[in-house]
């Protein structure tokens, strides 16, 4: 076993881990990184499903009691195999009230008080509104069925360059070219070139304290080719330690945990949500998208073309209103899911149930290309729990790569169910209006639920009974421990989260500086954009002194 010390351990790479360790990095603390995955640069990134691909190295699929859960487990995290779409939250999404009967996020955070560091988010990454030019033959699609049927339309804004796309469609395992601008293209290279330390295929299992009131973490090495074998273990002693391991992996750190640090916050491994999503699958009718839409292309296809472009650029808001209803807000997103996990899980249309395989589904994937994938981001009850934590890392290995069984137990509420629903009834008047395609929902019978963005199992709030983390992101009665990934957000967005994420971390970093300058380490915040660029960070600087506590 290796022993060593740093100043801050940072566990995870991506947004929350990220972010954080180009801050404190280039703030002047001693910063090391800890990422379970492997490293993988644009050249690594394949074209292919094979094992051993970078689908299998960079994914992590953990099958549940009731929702599975589709992560990232690279250098990098989910923003190397996220779609790049950065939308804000809705106003309405932090005076939510959820399952607890009572505003879930902090009183002190807002739409208006998180907006500072969005715009900084936008800066650093940065982040740009497409403009119809932009629109990929599905998106364009889905725009054109909306209108249709009297819905509004509207491009996402994205995190990618359009000058280096090729719409090859293959970003979700990677993007070769670098025109997603993952953390591997911003804070990642920042916080490297500042002097902080990643180390891959490390996999963290417990923290406990030491006598001088610091941390030691205890992590295993993983093998590169097989994530069931561990090569080698250690543990590195910090001051201050930052878990953004992920929705689904950080909660069950702090279980394992809970032994040597003590009790955990009752929120701990509970409240996860997994943003309320649902995903639906159109097989068009190309005649009727002829001549109902008017649209075609070249060589006189109407459409023929789901494996072309890129991930969402396209989205329909109308329900994002405040003045609905809880749990009958949502968006409808475009979305290029790639073939795999979506051929499995898509169900024949007005078929005999069930119909995710057999006959009926063999000949719907004939006609694959002439699929239309619609996303729903609905608002859920936060239902999840995680039971006891597996001996080691945050499910028990299946494969060698990629799949799990874990721990997450999802029962939806009546609520959720609704909502759901009424996310699937809409798109489906949509879609089949005037006869342009038959849709279905994916299946629930093989996987349960499903998400690709869990939140909220270690989230931050003011009631110390519903949340495990302070406000500022502080583990609750275990201090100089901090949380900045997608646990910590409280509970479903109704839109991508990715900019949230990023935003609340950046919003958390002021607070974990002031923490790291009490615990004797030499840090100071003020670091600009990755790319030198200040004008973000003259919008945050007083929200940052009060963070601080100055």
């Amino acid at each position: 076993m290796t022993s060593d010390k740093t100043e801050v351990l940072i566990v995870g790479s991506g947004f929350g881990g990220a972010i954080a360790a180009y801050h404190l990095a280039a703030g002047g603390a001693k910063v090391t990184v800890l990422e379970r995955g492997p490293w993988l640069e644009s050249k690594d990134f394949d074209h292919d499903f094979l094992l051993g691909s970078s689908y299998t190295r960079a994914f992590d699929f953990v099958v549940g009691d009731g929702m599975s859960v589709l992560g990232g487990n690279c250098v990098g995290g989910g923003s190397v195999v996220y779609f790049a779409a950065m939308p804000r939250a809705p106003r309405f999404v932090f005076e939510r009230h959820g399952s607890i009967g009572r505003r879930m996020w902090p009183a002190e955070i807002t739409r208006d008080t998180l907006d500072p560091w969005y715009d900084r988010v936008s800066e650093s990454i940065p982040v740009s509104q497409q403009d119809w030019n932009d629109v990929t033959y599905s998106g364009g699609l889905w725009a054109a069925a909306c209108h249709h049927s009297g819905r509004t339309a509207n491009p996402t804004p994205v995190a990618i360059d359009n000058a280096k796309c090729t719409n090859c469609n293959w970003m979700m395992g990677g993007c070769q070219f670098d025109a997603k601008r993952s953390l591997l293209t911003n804070y990642l290279p920042a916080a490297l070139a500042h002097g902080a330390t990643i180390r891959p295929l490390h996999e963290v299992q417990k923290i406990e304290r030491t006598d001088d009131g610091g941390y030691r973490v205890h992590y295993n090495v993983i093998d590169d080719v097989d994530y069931r074998v561990h090569t080698e273990s250690g543990s590195i002693e910090a001051k201050i330690v930052i878990l953004a391991a992920g929705a689904g992996a950080t909660p069950v750190i702090l279980q394992r945990s809970e032994e040597s640090l003590g009790k955990m916050p009752h929120g701990v491994g509970r409240y996860f949500s997994g943003n309320g999503e649902r995903l639906n699958t159109a097989i068009l009718n190309e005649d009727k998208v002829r001549e109902v839409l008017g649209l075609s292309r070249e060589d006189g296809l109407a459409y023929e073309a789901n494996q072309i472009g890129k991930g969402p650029t396209v989205a329909c808001w109308d329900r994002l209103d405040e003045n609905l209803p809880e749990y009958s807000r949502y968006s409808m997103e475009q979305l290029y899911f790639p073939p795999g996990l979506g051929t499995i899980l898509a169900q024949v249309p007005g078929g005999d149930a069930p119909t995710w395989f057999g006959k009926e589904k063999k000949e719907i994937l004939k006609r694959w290309r002439s699929w239309l994938t619609i996303f729903l981001m609905t608002e859920d009850d936060n239902e999840g729990v995680f039971g006891s934590p597996p001996p080691t890392g945050n499910a028990f290995r299946v494969s060698q790569q990629m799949l799990g069984r874990g721990a997450l137990k999802y029962d939806p509420t009546p609520n959720t169910l609704s909502g759901w629903a009424k996310a699937d009834a809409e798109v489906k008047e949509i879609m089949e209006k005037d006869g342009l395609a038959k849709i279905a929902p994916w299946t629930n019978d093989v996987v349960g639920a499903y998400t690709v963005h869990p939140l909220a199992s270690c989230r931050i709030g003011d009631d110390a009974g519903t949340s495990a983390l302070h406000p500022n992101h502080e583990l609750r009665d275990h201090p100089g421990i901090f949380v900045t990934d997608g646990s910590a957000v409280p509970g479903a967005l109704t839109v991508n989260p990715a900019m949230t994420i990023a935003a609340l971390a950046e919003r958390a970093v002021p607070g974990i500086v002031k923490a790291a300058q009490n615990r004797g380490i030499d840090v100071k915040y003020g670091a600009p954009s990755p790319d030198g660029a200040t004008s973000g960070r003259r919008g945050v600087t007083k929200l940052a002194l009060s963070l601080a506590g100055d």
